[in-house]
């Protein structure tokens, strides 16, 4: 199997956990990060070496930090919640990070983001078009965060945006089921599933590909209207009721760049399949 990376999943949750435990089938020495004690005995099941850290907790275990950063590589996997305080206090803990990460052996890291920085341009989106968002919201949180990793002399930054996250226990069906007068309905759905997630991931890391930016997107966007009607159908619930628009304001994120550093085919291509 050969000598492989030792790496460190700060936030073990929907995408973390199997994403750890893929790597630990692949041969990596793997430690992962939770802050709910609840979980720590599933991460040592799995072969994960497990760590309770809250990087918003004044009681953080400092120590335990430092251990959690003895590694070549670290994907961070925090998601901001930028709705309850705009993010300030994502930025924080960012922030905090860094000042471990700077007296630690990491040289590489995956961050793992959102398409969700990219502005409604009402075509087809490229990484390249981050730089609307610089020039017209230059506050924005999460772009705010990708750059402190990215422009860090420390370390090599991968930059990986996904789309909406589907898959496992995230059924879609449920996410409009029932509600009335829902705007885009004419808007393409930008989404991605699990297992593509964990692929990408895999081998990013395997392929030590790092300094770059990516988007991960499915290859097909059906309409919002036709996606969340047909995913509530499959799951027996009632669809959702898309309000007539005179102007519809979407992104449709191209993933060809991905597709071309890794030659890699979408396992879910059609967002219409998965459920």
């Amino acid at each position: 199997m050969g000598n492989k990376d030792e790496v460190s999943i700060m936030g073990c949750g929907w995408l973390g956990l199997p994403l750890a435990a893929q790597l630990v089938k692949a041969g990596y020495k793997v430690k992962g990060s939770t802050t709910t004690p609840k979980k720590l005995e599933l991460l040592e099941q799995k072969g994960i070496h497990p760590y309770l850290l809250n990087l918003q907790d004044e009681q953080l275990d400092r120590e335990a930090l430092k251990d959690f950063l003895k590694t070549q590589v670290l994907v961070l996997n925090i998601p901001p919640h930028l709705r309850s305080d705009g993010g300030e206090g994502y930025l924080e803990q960012m922030h905090l990070l860094l000042e471990f990460l700077s007296d630690s052996p990491v040289s590489r890291i995956l961050f793992v983001s959102s398409t969700s920085v990219y502005l409604d341009l009402n075509r087809v989106v490229t990484e390249e078009d981050i730089a609307f968002t610089e020039e017209q919201q230059p506050d924005h949180m999460l772009l705010q965060a990708e750059k402190l990793f990215q422009e860090n002399d420390g370390w090599l930054t991968t930059i990986l945006r996904f789309g909406g996250l589907v898959g496992e226990d995230r059924r879609p069906g449920r996410f409009l089921a029932g509600k009335k007068n829902v705007p885009n309905g004419d808007a393409p759905v930008n989404l991605i599933h699990l297992e593509d997630c964990l692929t990408i991931i895999h081998r990013l890391i395997e392929g030590n590909i790092w300094g770059h930016v990516f988007h991960a997107c499915a290859d097909k966007h059906p309409l919002r209207k036709e996606f969340y009607t047909q995913a509530a159908l499959a799951l027996r619930l009632t669809p959702p009721e898309f309000k007539d628009m005179d102007e519809t304001r979407f992104k449709l994120i191209n993933s060809q760049k991905i597709k071309d550093a890794l030659a890699y085919n979408f396992l879910h291509p059609d967002p219409m399949g998965f459920f």
